[in-house]
């Protein structure tokens, strides 16, 4: 079962929130309390007619990123996709500009951060695929240039993925957090340096998005879900334009996984492949076969390595690698 958490995953940091909680945005709506707090706003959960909850996302209109973000809300409320957190509502209350969602159980970081409170391992290699995979699905129906919108056909790159960002909804994950999206018919083009910088792909240090940088804030994103930790330990925690990406340290992932996400960080984004969906298929085989592999020396171990009874095991394997135990090597392949 997973864990009740909480919908946004940023600390509340210091202070109390402007907006009292039974404040009522609209008729037959009534905020019940805090979810958290980020850099440019707050997420409530609220109580609408009927007894249903929502998630409310209140933005302070004298906030810098504010025109920013109704511009970019009003532009991704034209598309849909099952991987895309649905977005009911944008009004102002209070001061605010607010946003209605569907709301999550939780997200991917508070998964991941449940997980390694109460086990101390990262999330298990193949529920990460699973999950990722609906996020590559909804990253590649963004970036495609596909959607007419105001009359131009147009592409969308999201500029902020991480698992803060990718909502849970019993086995699904749903893609949010809009604010910095960037509508654009172009493959590559020059753009403010905005997102976090964890996640940022080289080019935007340098102050441009193409329409790969997505799939390497992804990559970042699979390694910290998978080994508990960043893949690079100097970046900056503001954006640089002469900070130079290291070589990401891969060791802590199996001999199959290593090639894929080396792949993904490329420092030229035209050296990354060629689509999100393509590398979490990469990803998730490499998983598969290092399971495989594992169960094959595990069982031949058992078995004292006889030749005759070994072919019985391998055609019982499972498809997909299983949770490893706790102290399990996490570089065995």
């Amino acid at each position: 079962m997973k864990p009740q958490v909480s919908y946004f995953t940023g600390q509340l940091g210091a202070g109390r929130s402007s907006l009292p909680s039974g404040l009522q945005p609209f008729p037959g709506c009534r905020l019940q309390r805090l979810r958290g707090r980020g850099a440019f706003g707050e997420v409530w959960e609220a109580e609408v007619a009927g007894g249903a909850s929502v998630a409310l996302k209140f933005i302070p209109c004298d906030a810098t990123n504010a025109p920013r973000e109704i511009r970019s809300l009003q532009q991704v409320r034209q598309v849909t996709h099952p991987n895309l957190i649905r977005i009911d509502k944008v009004f102002c209350c209070a001061g605010h500009l607010v946003v209605g969602m569907e709301l999550a159980e939780g997200s991917l970081q508070d998964l991941h951060e449940f997980q390694l409170n109460e086990s101390r391992t990262p999330l298990a290699a193949p529920e990460v695929c699973r999950y990722l995979s609906q996020t590559a699905e909804a990253l590649d129906f963004l970036n495609a240039r596909q959607h007419r919108i105001d009359g131009q056909t147009v592409a969308f790159r999201h500029c902020d993925v991480k698992p803060s960002n990718m909502l849970v909804f019993g086995d699904t994950v749903k893609l949010a957090d809009f604010g910095l999206t960037l509508m654009t018919a172009s493959g590559s083009q020059n753009h403010p340096r905005s997102g976090t910088t964890d996640y940022a792909a080289p080019e935007v240090f340098a102050g441009k998005v193409t329409d790969r940088t997505d799939q390497y804030a992804l990559a970042v994103s699979y390694y910290l879900l998978r080994v508990g930790r960043f893949p690079f330990a100097d970046t900056p925690p503001e954006f640089r334009r002469d900070y130079v990406r290291p070589a990401p340290d891969l060791a802590p992932l199996t001999a199959r996984e290593r090639p894929v996400l080396a792949r993904a960080f490329s420092v030229a984004s035209v050296d990354r492949w060629p689509s999100c969906r393509e590398m979490m298929a990469q990803l998730t085989r490499a998983v598969q076969q290092s399971g495989r592999f594992r169960a094959i020396m595990l069982g031949r171990r058992a078995l004292g390595d006889n030749p005759t009874l070994a072919p019985s095991l391998h055609e019982t394997l499972p498809g997909v690698c299983r949770p490893q135990p706790k102290n399990a090597d996490r570089r065995a392949d």
